[in-house]
């Protein structure tokens, strides 16, 4: 996949390619990191044999929410994010190292507990995820970070609406009560061919995912299956109404999410958790219109100052 070039140049930048590693210690760890980024739950997910390696608390692996291994643009890719480490982190409200990112996910995404800096597999992670970052000319930011950025509503996204968007376009993969399709039945120790959206086994509240405008252009620019940013499937306004659809289902809740964001007005206008600095309601907060938010929020920044 081409991801970045110069024109002037004629230099490439080129996701690199994990099986032209050499079988030596090094490659064999990044290896074992795409493993553990594909394959989560059955390395270190709750029913692993060795209880010690339970840090995920579902059976979800982290190429379902980093598409392709963490390779595909606007799939919240993992290539090009190392050299941005350390960085600070207005969720926590101090800078953070590539480390404890990859902690926030497995406490979050994956709902679970958070590995040790020195354990095998965080050290594979990490060694993956800067591996993706090979050739990365410093200081550039490559093209299709994140999941996108479409254009907000200016109402509020509508769970009703997104309803029968659900059935339409992700019944069929994600199931009628969103559980996803298990690679294994009846165990889940196999993982997800179809991840759960919501429900025991799916990512928390806490989770990046479970913001509006994550799951919103996450899902405009990939879903459904064979959409990508070149070719979305559902329109913008679909988007956003069956994001809130999901948004809306029951779901793990994370504890201690108030202490989140310590700095008010940092905190995403869609973060569907209080407290708030600028006197919206949660509603607003989880479903827009954003706008307004914004709005009350940059007014009280310049009042600060």
């Amino acid at each position: 996949m081409v991801s970045a070039g110069n024109a002037q140049s004629g230099l490439v930048w080129l996701v690199p390619e994990v099986g032209a590693l050499p079988r030596d210690a090094s490659g064999m760890q990044v290896r074992e990191g795409r493993d553990l980024i594909t394959a989560t739950y059955a390395h270190i997910g709750p029913n692993v044999r060795d209880t010690s390696r339970r840090y995920a608390g579902n059976n979800l692996a982290c190429t379902n929410c980093h598409l392709q291994a963490g390779t595909k643009k606007f799939g919240l890719p993992l290539f090009g994010l190392f050299g941005a480490f350390p960085q600070y982190s207005a969720r926590s409200g101090n800078e953070i190292s590539i480390e404890d990112r990859v902690n926030s996910c497995m406490t979050r995404s994956m709902n679970g507990r958070a590995m040790p800096v020195d354990a095998p597999e965080m050290q594979a992670m990490v060694a993956y995820i800067k591996f993706l970052s090979s050739g990365v000319p410093s200081g550039v930011t490559l093209p299709g970070m994140g999941a996108g950025n479409m254009p907000e509503l200016d109402r509020a996204a509508d769970p009703v609406r997104g309803r029968p968007v659900y059935a339409r376009a992700c019944l069929g993969c994600h199931n009628t009560d969103g559980s996803g399709v298990r690679n294994s039945i009846p165990s889940s120790a196999m993982g997800y061919m179809m991840p759960p959206l919501w429900g025991p086994d799916s990512f928390n509240n806490g989770a990046g995912m479970a913001r509006l405008s994550t799951i919103a252009n996450f899902v405009h620019f990939n879903m459904p299956h064979g959409a990508d940013y070149l070719n979305p499937q559902l329109n913008v306004e679909e988007a956003w109404d069956v994001a809130a659809y999901v948004v809306s289902q029951a779901r793990p809740q994370k504890a201690g999410l108030e202490h989140d964001f310590p700095n008010r007005l940092d905190k995403p206008v869609d973060a569907g958790f209080g407290p708030y600095a600028d006197g919206f309601s949660q509603q607003q907060h989880t479903y827009g219109p954003f706008a307004p938010i914004r709005a009350a929020l940059e007014k009280l920044r310049s009042e600060k100052k």
